[in-house]
């Protein structure tokens, strides 16, 4: 495993020094300041690697380095295939190939409408009093109905989780139904901004005649327009699975479980086409295995995110992060069969066999409540990850009488 973290740019209040004391290698990130759907500088794109690359201080090399875009994200016309989609796929070609030419190897995104991702907790305290991300099925009921008033969304539901969602709506005080509201329509840098109410509406109300469907063949449309690009320039495009892999708001999920990615392949047959292995993503759905997935689609994953997620019990949807050894996803077999996977490259000649791997979404600690990261992505939470990640893998290398240098 390439040891990565995600980084997210010279305002993010984790340095690049403290990354590489944790032992990473390779730097994940993005060129946070430019929105979607704009053109990025090549002198832009050049300075991000000097930054990851020297140390100016210093004046040496950082040993990091800056392989892995997360992300490039795609442009709503694009993933609905209206407006100017033409003139946003003409840029994304051109943002991939400048990319390549400066070493850049593989490309992060999604295709998830309006959101990238969606919590209805960002601050669950856990026993030892640090906090943690979380999905409640009943809460996310609730604010589709009761906040966001979807047209039409009763008909999304059972009547049974209509029941339960009005009853834990009711029991909300006026300041929680506001932080209910805040965790689902925060925005990421790079990503999304922040929403309010009525502009999320609006962005849904553009995929009310969009179904999964033609979800899926507007992806594999642009993918297969710009693999030629994506090959040409020496890059693979990464897809991360929908999170969580369920639907919510009416939105179309299309990456949510073993058939979707089947079927992406096969729509999509260059290898320049491959996936995110998110085990927190996949495993989001009960229904999943994400450690067998990653066995079943090894040869097609050029980027896995660890993460674990521990499920509530009789709540089908709902469920917590947890350390990243333990919860609902078999971490060890996931490990193993990057592993696995590692060595076959290596056996086959291929040069870049190594496969990048960052712990995700780690837990905030006392330290770290007042630094200003993202949910999920304080300093010492992802240390912690990182190294237990490490362990694990040097421990079954190990067991497996490979090198574990």
């Amino acid at each position: 495993m390439l040891q990565s973290w995600r980084w997210f740019g010279p305002n993010d209040p984790v340095s690049l020094r403290e990354i590489r004391q944790a032992g990473v290698t390779d730097v994940v990130t993005s060129l946070h300041h430019i929105a979607c759907g704009e053109d990025w500088p090549e002198d832009d794109i050049r300075k991000r690697i000097r930054e990851i690359e020297w140390d100016e201080q210093r004046q040496q090399p950082t040993g990091l380095r800056w392989g892995m875009v997360e992300s490039l994200p795609i442009h709503e016309d694009i993933k609905t295939r209206s407006g100017d989609y033409p003139h946003y796929i003409e840029i994304y070609k051109k943002n991939v190939r400048k990319l390549g030419a400066q070493g850049v190897r593989a490309i992060c995104y999604n295709f998830m409408p309006v959101l990238d991702w969606a919590r209805t907790d960002l601050y669950i305290t856990q026993a030892d009093g640090s906090t943690i991300s979380g999905c409640n099925i009943d809460a996310f009921v609730a604010f589709d109905l009761y906040v966001l008033q979807r047209p039409g969304a009763e008909n999304d539901y059972a009547p049974y989780a209509i029941a339960s969602a009005k009853k834990f709506f009711e029991e909300l005080s006026p300041q929680a139904r506001d932080t209910l509201r805040d965790c689902i329509l925060l925005g990421l840098p790079g990503t999304v901004e922040d929403l309010d109410p009525p502009e999320f509406l609006r962005r849904l109300q553009r995929y009310q005649h969009i179904d999964a469907d033609q979800l899926r063949n507007n992806l594999y449309t642009f993918l297969n327009d710009i693999m030629p690009d994506c090959e040409a320039a020496g890059v693979k495009m990464c897809i991360h699975p929908d999170d969580p892999s369920y639907p919510v708001f009416g939105i179309p999920r299309i990456l949510s479980r073993s058939e979707d990615v089947e079927q992406l392949f096969r729509a999509v047959p260059s290898p320049n086409s491959g996936l995110t292995l998110c085990t927190g993503s996949f495993g989001s759905c009960i229904h999943n295995d994400p450690a067998q997935m990653l066995e079943q689609f090894a040869h097609r994953v050029y980027f896995v995110h660890f993460r674990n997620v521990t499920h509530v019990p009789g709540k089908e949807g709902s469920f917590y992060e947890s350390n990243h050894l333990f919860g609902s996803v078999d971490m060890p077999r996931a490990m193993k069969a990057l592993i696995t996977e590692e060595e076959r490259r290596k056996a086959a000649g291929i040069t870049d066999w190594g496969i990048p791997g960052r712990p995700d979404h780690g837990k905030l600690m006392d330290g770290d409540k007042d630094s200003g990261a993202y949910p999920g992505y304080s300093r010492t939470g992802r240390m912690i990850g990182l190294a237990e990640l490490r362990g694990l893998e040097v421990g079954l290398r190990h067991a497996m009488g490979l090198d574990i240098g």
